[in-house]
């Protein structure tokens, strides 16, 4: 009778011991909004998240549509993660509906905050002073949700860092050899403040914060005057929008296109900027190299 108390005993401890294994286990599920993030919460989290991503690479989160799907992917979420700043304004739409009104992160939270036109720019990744705080809080939480794993998170957060900070260098290097007066660029929307900021790059564009709008005669013809008056030799495409607008302007301005910039989502993942450090490389590089292209220095 003792002893099959005692199995008894053995097979209730065991039968309990398994749900609680495999809760330490388990990897959490981690919904964000587009591939900037979901790239770095991957990075930092390591194999104790499980991710899905909302807008697709090569995609514009700020005229996204959701699915249905995605409405299914935030309920079953543990913590949906998001940029904020108004960039993805479906996203509070989504969380609502989902019950998830109390376990999402910003995480721009904290950022130097960039105004144009007495608009805020949500842009706010394509900077590296700016992204170690995304780091930071994104860190910070995944150590909230799983504190045991609290020395993983950190050791993952410390080797990310130092890559981030060895490619900053790195660039800096590069760009301080070119006078900041030829620092000038043609994209097709304003996405990249924050990176003009850090680097004394002025970048000019017909369009706004969000490519919603249309640009107009009047706002091309400015751009072209611009380009004519500045000397500007460096126009560049984005990834997510139409060709067509920047096309139109290197043929009225007679300035060739230098390439592709990354702005508002990566890659594919085995294209020139499938992570988040390869973007930054790419996009700076490029810029180096048109700057580097023009001639006579005064």
């Amino acid at each position: 009778m003792l002893k099959l108390r005692s199995l008894q005993l053995v097979i209730l401890i065991l039968l309990n011991g398994f749900p609680i294994f495999a809760e330490e286990d388990r990897s959490f599920e981690i919904v964000t909004s587009f591939t900037i993030l979901e790239n770095l919460v991957s990075e930092l989290g390591g194999s104790r998240v499980s991710v899905t991503n909302l807008v697709p690479r090569n995609s514009d989160a700020h005229i996204y549509s959701p699915k249905p799907s995605d409405s299914i992917a935030i309920s079953n979420a543990d913590l949906v993660i998001f940029n904020g700043l108004g960039f993805e304004g479906w996203i509070f739409r989504l969380i609502k509906d989902s019950g998830k009104e109390n376990n999402y992160l910003i995480a721009s939270d904290g950022i130097n905050l960039l105004n144009q036109s007495n608009e805020i720019d949500p842009h706010a990744w394509q900077s590296f002073k700016n992204i170690r705080i995304y780091i930071d809080n994104i860190s910070g939480e995944l150590i909230n949700l799983m504190p045991e794993h609290e020395k993983y998170f950190v050791l993952r957060r410390d080797d990310y860092l130092k890559k981030l900070s060895e490619l900053e260098i790195n660039l800096n290097d590069q760009l301080r050899h070119i006078p900041i007066h030829k620092r000038i660029v043609i994209t097709s929307h304003d996405a990249f403040g924050y990176l003009g900021r850090e680097f004394n790059i002025q970048f000019l564009a017909p369009l706004g914060l969000s490519l919603d709008a249309e640009a107009s005669a009047e706002d091309v013809a400015d751009i072209i005057n611009q380009i004519k008056e500045k000397k500007v030799t460096a126009l560049f495409l984005e990834n997510i929008n139409n060709p067509k607008l920047l096309k139109a302007i290197s043929l009225e301005s007679g300035i060739p296109i230098g390439g592709v910039l990354y702005s508002d989502s990566l890659s594919k993942i085995d294209g020139p900027a499938g992570t988040y450090l390869e973007m930054m490389s790419h996009n700076v590089k490029s810029l180096i190299e048109a700057f580097n292209s023009q001639k006579n220095y005064k």
